[in-house]
């Protein structure tokens, strides 16, 4: 059984682990996405032969080489973290974490960092259209950096092509395929990936909408809004068509998720959906303050049954129904999760055990019985439930799910109008005369870093308290060390990433104001 864990430490882990993610991603959506634009960009130039073309590539090109270089320090350290503060995560999760993990290190990234010398430096050493296929490469390889990411990921919310051997206490692949074509895997990795689109597109038009009214580069500005308005607008349709699929596979395979970032405590058919609405300080329940009454909501009838199960009628569970079981609509209480858990971790206990002792026959007995399709479907489907002390752990914080998930809604639907605007007074040489715009397009920058952040806290704090679905909690994972050494390496972290940001900020900002140069190379 579970010895007993220090949450300060289980707090200050996932702290440490969350700060590190967040200053990253600050990094990784403008890399995904700029180095897709400028390939388009340096494609127009090579098409056309226009020098002016050139010059907005190699702008847009600095930047994309100053984010780029800081954001693989982050990288570097939070993989780090799985070994120093998860390490039973890491063990536990045997080598279908690390499968995807050293490819994106062994293939993706080697193959990015190779096209970005020949891209910075190969201008005037290798022809236009070498130069032009290293560009694209590098945003494929910048792309397929984020897709083994985002396969781990997903697999730790749906595990799926895994059995575990109670040998060695871990999960082990049996059907790699599955691990990389899951449902969950794909729609992550198109909504993620092109929400990077979207941000990169919006840096673009913000940054050219500062030259616009600094009346300098005005041929530049107009043309790098032109072409990242168009690719912002069409990621933006995908990111809404990746993301209601995405809902889906929240709704079907991660139900509590799906009920606390709608907000929705009572199941229901034909349930409605939130479309605004707001949280009191007041309590549902007195013990657990992770549920909280809305003062004030805006429901559309049965919106949410047909966005989660495409059924206007159908039944959708609330979290009252997860943790207090639906007999009617097959849902098993909380409690009984917990009881079967435990039962799956006494099991293995008597196994080890027995191994341990000598006692071979034993030790076989009980290992047939753990690995039995009945055992496995009704018992170990719940391991980690075994870990749980109180159903109230279950619930994820409803109010930061509800509103991360809100504002990352709105904020996409105001940035699919954006792109149109831009596009419509770009093509109509009108934008010098709508200053509000310009100002509004360099304000919407932060906005999207915002919708970007707000994503991920909707995927992460929306599953908790599972690090893996159903069959590790973060107080099973966690590295058992003194909570006062994470909070030594958090503070640590904390003041070295904003001196990264700050750091970058500034670089940017002085490369923004120098601006583009016109090169006098011969291609």
């Amino acid at each position: 059984m579970l010895e007993a864990i220090d949450l300060s430490l289980v707090n200050w882990s996932r702290a440490q682990f969350a700060l590190t993610a967040m200053y990253h991603w600050m990094f990784v959506p403008l890399t995904l996405g700029l180095t897709v634009i400028i390939a388009i960009m340096e494609s127009l130039y090579v098409k056309t032969g226009n020098p002016e073309w050139k010059k907005i590539t190699k702008f847009w090109m600095t930047l994309f080489g100053i984010n780029f270089a800081i954001g693989v320090a982050t990288g570097i350290i939070l993989e780090f973290e799985f070994g120093t503060n998860w390490s039973n995560y890491s063990w536990f999760v045997g080598d279908i974490f690390g499968a995807p993990l050293a490819i994106e290190g062994i293939l993706a990234f080697f193959l990015e960092s190779t096209f970005i010398a020949v891209m910075f430096f190969g201008w005037n050493k290798v022809s236009k259209k070498v130069h032009l296929l290293s560009t694209w490469l590098t945003a494929i390889g910048a792309n397929l950096s984020a897709l083994w990411i985002l396969v781990a990921n997903a697999w730790m919310q749906k595990p799926v092509g895994m059995v575990f051997n109670p040998e060695t206490a871990r999960n082990e692949m049996v059907n790699f395929w599955d691990v990389l074509f899951s449902p969950m895997a794909v729609h992550k990795f198109l909504h993620t990936t092109s929400s990077g689109f979207v941000l990169a597109a919006i840096f673009v038009i913000g940054i050219s909408a500062w030259f616009i009214l600094k009346k300098r580069e005005i041929v530049f500005a107009r043309k790098s809004i032109a072409v990242a308005a168009i690719f912002g607008f069409l990621s933006s349709v995908y990111v809404i068509g990746t993301g209601d699929s995405s809902a889906r596979d929240i709704a079907r395979e991660q139900p509590m998720k799906f009920a606390a970032f709608e907000g929705l405590y009572n199941g229901s058919e034909g349930a409605g959906l939130i479309a605004f609405g707001f949280m009191s300080s007041s309590e549902t329940d007195p013990n657990n303050e992770n549920l909280k009454d809305f003062n004030m909501k805006i429901e559309i009838p049965n919106v949410l049954s047909y966005m989660a199960f495409m059924d206007w009628d159908a039944f959708v569970p609330g979290i009252n129904d997860l943790i207090e079981g639906n007999p009617k609509y097959g849902i098993m209480p909380a409690w009984e999760k917990i009881e079967r858990g435990k039962q799956a971790i006494a099991k293995l206990k008597a196994f080890k055990d027995a191994r341990k002792a000598g006692n071979e026959a034993a030790a076989e007995k009980l290992k047939t019985e753990f690995m039995s399709p009945n055992f496995q479907n009704n018992y170990f489907k719940y391991f980690g439930y075994g870990y749980i002390e109180d159903e109230n752990m279950l619930i994820p914080s409803v109010p930061l799910s509800f509103y991360s998930f809100h504002i990352m809604v709105i904020l996409g639907m105001y940035f699919m109008f954006f792109f149109m605007y831009a596009f419509l007074y770009t093509i109509k040489t009108k934008l010098r005369q709508k200053r509000w715009f310009l100002h509004l397009a360099i304000w919407t920058i932060p906005l999207a870093y915002i919708a970007s952040q707000a994503g991920w806290i909707v995927a992460e704090v929306g599953r908790q308290p599972w690090v893996i679905q159903d069959l590790m909690p973060t107080v099973a994972a966690v590295t058992k060390i003194s909570a006062s050494a994470v909070q030594v390496t958090f503070w640590l972290f904390a003041a070295i990433f904003t001196m990264l940001l700050i750091a970058e900020i500034k670089i940017m900002v002085r490369q923004i104001k120098i601006g583009p140069k016109m090169d006098g190379g011969t291609h």
